[in-house]
Formats: structure tokens, sequence, C-alpha cells
């Protein structure tokens, strides 16, 4: 093999790389479209072993500034039909969408009365605090059943412009809250600029690939990853990653921030080429589908200046390494107990970590006590 031809086989920056040959493909609209669209023939999830639970968090649902006063949507999150909605006192609730009457799902033609959802079949109206059935137009006297709590309620907050609904499996109160980033509501911030996903995969996988610092070379084309002090918290975890970059007008100081609370929050901050917040809002609709959004913003001063042109490429660039994750993501299958080796990352640590979003020991996923191959020699 010729010195062209070694080069060729192990540099991920090449064509013959197979993520970059599905990516180079789509331009334009082919690309939104396939963000978003069903990757067919991919295996069930028994064969691909995702059936490990859902880790309980607060996790975005609707951006607040799309959920206006008196309007009602659905929802399908968590492998469960939702009904969310805006009463006329600005405050959002939510529900389990079928009602107990004859199953009408309510998200759909469903109304806002005064701060009750009314269910389009009946005109049956629900109390989203209490979960029960409060008014009846009809009827001489609301069934004993629905007088008392006969729906689930979810717990809903507003933060950094997004609504967020609380996920428990067993239904346990908040155990942490949701953190206010103070940029995402800066009026001398942009309004978030919104990349939207769909991944046909696992919640637990697409968050490990962030400790997986060998997969940066072969799926990204990253020639080194500079690894930053790990920091591990009760709820939440991060890392600051220093770094020297290039730009235009020289080698800068840059670096990157990232954190989480929770498996439904992550926020990553860039520092030095271009000042940005991304806000990673991602979420499980069933245990092979995560609707992944990020959402960016920059001060305005930068997004609108000469430096405008670097402040979107910083945001393309970010978008596209989730492409290349995604065109694994969507195929993978959850290893429980992985063959390790030197140089994969700190896997094993995340793992146990990882472990204390499920609610039960029988819900945890098994094989977390993985531990490290190392090389010989």
């Amino acid at each position: 093999m010729s010195d062209a031809e070694k080069s060729a086989a192990s540099d991920a920056r090449t064509a013959p790389v197979a993520v970059w040959q599905i990516l180079d493909k789509l331009r334009g609209q082919d690309l939104i479209d396939w963000r978003l669209a069903e990757t067919k023939g991919r295996a069930s999830i028994e064969e691909r072993n995702l059936d490990i639970g859902l880790p309980f968090g607060w996790y975005p649902v609707v951006l607040s500034k799309d959920l206006a006063v008196g309007e009602v949507k659905p929802l399908r999150y968590f492998s469960t039909d939702l009904a969310i909605w805006r009463g006329e006192d600005g405050q959002v609730r939510m529900i389990d969408a079928y009602c107990k009457h004859l199953g009408a799902h309510m998200g759909h033609g469903g109304k806002v009365h005064g701060n009750l959802l009314e269910c389009p079949f009946h005109a049956w109206r629900y109390d989203g605090e209490e979960g029960v059935v409060k008014e009846i137009p009809y009827a001489k006297a609301i069934p004993p059943q629905v007088k008392r709590k006969c729906t689930r309620t979810w717990h809903v907050v507003e933060a950094n412009r997004w609504v967020w609904m609380w996920y428990h499996p067993q239904d346990v109160a908040p155990l942490f809250e949701v953190e206010h980033l103070p940029e995402a509501t800066d009026p001398e911030w942009t309004d978030y600029d919104v990349h939207e996903w769909n991944v046909w995969g696992s919640i637990q996988n697409m968050a490990e690939n962030g400790v997986d610092v060998a997969h940066f070379k072969y799926i990204h084309g990253t020639a080194n990853v500079p690894l930053g002090d790990l920091r591990w918290g009760d709820w939440g975890r991060g890392a600051d990653v220093k770094a020297k970059m290039g730009t235009p007008w020289g080698e800068v100081d840059g670096c990157i921030s990232y954190d989480t609370m929770g498996p439904g929050q992550s926020w990553t901050r860039f520092t030095g080429i271009s000042e940005t917040l991304l806000v990673a809002c991602i979420i499980p609709v069933e245990l092979d589908h995560v609707h992944a959004r990020f959402c960016f913003t920059q001060p305005k001063a930068q997004a609108e200046g000469e430096r405008a042109g670097v402040a979107k490429a910083i945001i393309r660039d970010i978008c596209k390494q989730f492409d290349q994750d995604k065109v694994v993501w969507d195929r993978q299958m959850y290893r429980a107990n992985p063959i390790i080796c030197d140089g994969d990352g700190p896997i094993p640590q995340f793992r146990k970590y990882y472990a204390r979003y499920y609610a039960t020991p029988e819900t945890t996923p098994e094989g977390d006590n993985v531990s490290p191959i190392r090389a010989a020699g």
C-alpha cells in the first residue's frame, strides 16, 4: 500500500469515511428533510437492546413563544400522548391526552375554558393541577370517579424561553430544578436560531457520545481532542476545555464549557472565536426515538457585526457534527457490556454516573460495571 493509500485509509477527513459520504449528498432542504425523516430498515428496539427504560429529569417540550394564551397543543413524549395548554392566567398546564369519558384526544381540537382544558367531544373540563373534571355542561352531576384525581398531571415550568416538563416513571416530584441561563433572556443576545433532528436511537447512547473521545477523529475528522477537567455533581456534570483556535484574525485562546443538569438539560458556552450559547433540547419520544432541537444565541453586536460570518460558521459546524453522529446513532445498539480499551475516554465512569437517572434497579441498564481493558505491553 502506498503512503497516499495509507493516509486515505486512516484520515477521517477523507472521502472514504462512510458518514461523510452520506452527508456530502445532502444540501439545503434535502438535509433538513433528512434530519427529520424516519430511518427506515433499522433493527427493532429488542434487537438493539434499547428497552432499558427512560431516564428521569426535566425536559424541554415547546418554546414558550409557540404556546399562546388560550392555545392547546398535542404532544407525544415518553411513549405517552399529552395535551398542553396555556390558561387565561398565562400559566402552562399539561395532562395525559385521553379523556376519561369516551377517550377523545384532548390535544386535538380541545379548547381552553378559563384555565380548564375542554374536551372537544363532549366538553368535559379538566383542571390541570388536580387532574379532576370540574365541569360537564350538560350533566346534572359529575361522576364521582372523575371528581377525584383521574388523570396524570405533569410538573411544568418555564425557563430559558422554553416550557419544561418533569418526567419520572413513578410520578415522583422533581428532585432538582431547571437551571436558568442569563444569556437566554438577555435582550442584548439574539433570538434562538433553532435546528431540529429526529434521532432513531437511545438518549443514553447520545449522552455517552460526549465522553467517547476516540470517535472525534473517526467521525468528525478532529486531529486532536483537548481533554478538559470533568466535573461530576449530584445531578449534573460538565467540563471546561481550553484550546488554541484559529481565526481569520489569527490564533486566539478559546474555551468550551459544557454543563448538564439531568439527562434533559444541556448547555454549552463557546468563547474565544465567537461567543455562543447552545441550549441542547433533547427529549425521548419512544425508546428508539429522540427529538432534538439545538437553540443558539449570540450577542447581537457580534452576530450582526463584522464577525457575523464567523458566528454563523460556528453554528453550521456544530450542526454538521451532530449530523455526523446521527448517522451512527440511528442504527446503534446499546451494548450493555462493551469491550473498552485505553484511549476510549471515561465511558465506564459515565455509565456509573448516568445510572442514577433511572428510577429503580429494575429499570437501570444492566452491565454498567464496565472496566477498561488495558493494552498489552
